[in-house]
């Protein structure tokens, strides 16, 4: 390769700034990226653009580097692709080629790119160099040293891993510039196409469960010419097969998605070949103890499993995000599908999900015992990030044959996620599901899956009592009643009691209420169960009482129940009897008394996201702020409630004692304001989001305020008669467990 005719390398042919192609088509989206990376430019010599196969990066790459301060390209932007190279030995001369550099001498090819750069201002784009990344990383170095002048933009899938390199990781497009994109490409081949057409939401949809992938995309729009954007999002199931094709000018690993994605498993090893398959199991985000559990066994030792993922996150395979529950990994749904279809080759498929299954279950488990600890923050935290894949262990339960009666009790188990953060649709869904199904003849113990189905059937009547649906509420919690006294199952039988009295309580039965309350609670001290949904037993048959004219009892109970709670760092409960307290509080003249216990309920009621127990705070401070002599802010904070209800269920339950402090405070501050400004102001207070909302009630109490008396209505002395009063508290019944 040296030959000795010429003293020095010259540059082929006419001197130019360099050898980006001229873009043939426009390049659409990502204006803030372009400016970070041009910015950063600036400051660092080596920026490394890395990310998933199909995301862009060498277009953006090139585009953004084309666009960089003039002094920092005096002498050119330069590109060279090493994804064709294949040999370490060959990287300098591609260089060399890329620069239109040629040498006849006998120097070393780096020592001619070094006498070339020494004394030059420009950008060089490396692109491709993942199979050469030692090779690629050695001549890097030597030329940044060498050559201070260069700026070096690096594209690939993992790091050059080089002193002073500032990575730039590269995500999916937004969905509206996905969109934009897809109808750029459309236009091409169909002029005239455009997404205010009808075609926006199925353009959206496509791009979304293409995850935005510019290639992807791109490929998408290709297929318009013999499909309409909702046919295409019908057959995207089988992407890989879809999305075929490509420019002819277009690099072979970027010709189809599935070469394209195929690049990246043809530099793996066999170790991160065998962990990609087998981390398509996981849907959303996972965090590294799941992935050490699940993934590892034959070919993959537990204790390699960080040393590979680390290599598969390098590589862009995987992708690490921060999350409030901690570090998080997730793959791109088109990357975890190819690895999909890798575990499937395997033969792997259900011994993996079943493996998933087991380690979400007892993670469910733990969670569920301890939400009743100072850790419930971190509980509901963890749920949240972990719900994508509950639901997949809940949907391999119910359809996989002999684990039914797992889905159920994973189902029931999630009772604290359902009720206590702002899931009761969510949940009734999977709960209903699961007890619809019969358990397999021959699945096992009768008594373990008995006492499975029983818990599901308590769960989903205390949803539907939650959601004001009194109907299949009663009709769960019977069976439930009648298959645990044949069964011979004490705690599934306390709590159906309990959730029954509860029910009696937001149908305003209150001495049936009160009844069932007292028994449940005694059955729970003879088999020694104390958690949150005893606690909130407790509260319930406060509100009963209060409800009934007896506050003082009603206080004691739910000062009790804060105690409890305090001695156990348990929140969302003492949000329910702080509620109470409030009530009472008001009750007896205090609104100051009562804002600051409804601050505090209401605090931890959307730190939980329960919109329940916001709701019933957030109507309950509107009377307060109606006694403080505010009732146009009272209306407003009605106006507020009235927008979530819908969110939860049957506004109040329908319950005549529930409604007793709306009512009040709407007729009061009708009186006041007149019923035009009132409707007006309630308006506003629906147009506000649901955390403007919980913002403004908040917020209230910080300036000053003049109490006026609103007269309470009378109690009659016969319990259940008297004129439906202010109701002491919120949630209809609470947690199960």
């Amino acid at each position: 390769m040296r030959r000795s005719l010429r003293p020095e390398a010259v540059p082929a042919g006419p001197p130019r700034p360099g050898n980006l192609p001229h873009e043939l088509n426009r390049f659409v989206g990502r204006a803030a990226e372009l400016r970070a990376l041009q910015g950063a430019l600036a400051d660092a010599r080596l920026i490394t653009v890395t990310g998933v196969g199909g995301v862009g990066k060498s277009r953006f790459a090139a585009h953004a580097a084309a666009g960089a301060p003039a002094s920092l390209r005096r002498d050119g932007v330069w590109r060279v692709e090493l994804a064709t190279v294949r040999q370490p030995e060959l990287v300098e001369y591609a260089v060399a080629e890329c620069l239109g550099l040629t040498d006849h001498t006998t120097r070393p090819p780096r020592q001619v790119l070094v006498d070339h750069l020494t004394e030059r201002q420009l950008v060089l784009v490396v692109d491709g160099f993942e199979h050469l990344v030692d090779a690629c990383a050695s001549l890097v170095r030597d030329l940044l040293r060498a050559a201070p002048g260069l700026r070096v933009v690096a594209v690939g899938r993992r790091p050059l891993a080089l002193e002073g390199e500032r990575l730039f990781p590269l995500s999916p497009l937004t969905a509206q510039d996905a969109a934009e994109l897809f109808a750029d490409r459309a236009s091409a081949l169909l002029p005239g196409f455009r997404l205010a057409d009808g075609h926006l939401v199925d353009v959206l949809e496509v791009c979304r469960r293409l995850d935005c992938l510019p290639l992807a995309v791109e490929l998408a729009a290709g297929r318009l010419q013999a499909l309409s954007p909702a046919q295409l999002m019908e057959r995207l199931d089988d992407r890989f097969r879809l999305l075929t094709g490509g420019g002819r000018d277009a690099l072979p690993r970027h010709q189809t998605l599935r070469t394209t994605i195929g690049w990246s498993h043809e530099l793996c090893t066999a170790q991160e070949r065998l962990l990609w398959a087998r981390l398509s199991v996981f849907s959303g985000q996972f965090d590294l103890e799941a992935a050490e559990y699940i993934c590892s066994g034959e070919g993959l030792h537990a204790d390699a499993v960080l040393e590979v993922l680390h290599e598969l996150l390098a590589q862009s395979v995987v992708i690490r995000e921060e999350s409030p529950a901690g570090v998080r990994y997730r793959m791109l749904d088109t990357v975890r599908a190819y690895g999909a279809e890798w575990l499937e080759h395997l033969g792997d498929s259900r011994r993996m999900r079943r493996r998933h299954r087991d380690w979400y279950m007892g993670l469910a488990t733990w969670c569920e015992l301890d939400w009743f600890s100072p850790r419930q923050g971190e509980v509901a935290a963890r749920i949240d990030a972990e719900l994508s894949n509950l639901r997949a262990a809940l949907e391999f339960c119910l359809t996989e044959p002999g684990e039914t009666h797992l889905g159920q009790y994973l189902a029931g188990t999630l009772w604290f996620y359902w009720a206590g953060c702002g899931r009761l649709a969510e949940g009734r869904h999977w709960l209903e599901r699961s007890v619809s199904l019969d358990c397999d003849p021959g699945e096992g113990d009768d008594a373990e899956y008995g006492s499975s189905r029983l818990k599901a059937l308590w769960v989903l009547g205390y949803v539907a009592i939650l959601q004001g649906d009194a109907v299949p509420a009663l009709a769960a919690l019977q069976e439930c009643h009648d298959d645990a006294q044949h069964d011979g199952d004490a705690t599934a039988l306390a709590y159906a009691v309990h959730r029954t009295g509860c029910l009696a309580l937001v149908t305003d039965d209150l001495p049936r209420a009160e009844q069932l309350l007292r028994t449940a609670l005694a059955r729970y001290r003879e088999i020694g169960e104390l958690n949150s949904n005893v606690l909130m037993g407790q509260v319930e048959l406060a509100m009963a009482m209060a409800f009934q004219g007896d506050l003082a009892q009603a206080v004691a109970l739910c000062e009790d129940v804060q105690q409890v709670c305090e001695d156990h760092g348990e929140r969302w409960t003492r949000a329910y009897a702080l509620y109470v307290l409030a009530y009472a509080a008001w009750d007896r003249g205090d609104p100051a008394g009562a804002r600051r216990l409804l601050r505090e309920c209401l605090g931890i009621d959307h730190e939980f996201h329960d919109l329940l127990g916001t709701v019933l705070a957030v109507e309950l401070l509107a009377l307060v702020t109606l006694v403080e002599g505010d009732a146009a802010e009272a209306a407003v904070l009605q106006g507020a409630a009235a927008r979530i209800w819908p969110s939860v269920g049957l506004p109040l339950f329908g319950s005549e004692h529930y409604n007793g402090p709306h009512r009040l405070c709407e007729t009061r501050a009708r009186e006041a304001l007149g019923d035009v400004r009132f409707d007006e102001l309630a308006r506003a207070g629906e147009r506000l989001g649901h955390d403007e909302a919980v913002a403004r009630a908040l917020g209230r109490g910080e300036r000053q305020i003049v109490a006026t008396h609103v007269p309470r209505p009378a109690r009659a002395s016969t319990p259940g008669k008297r004129e439906p009063a202010a109701s002491p508290t919120a949630n209809g019944g609470e947690t199960t467990g």
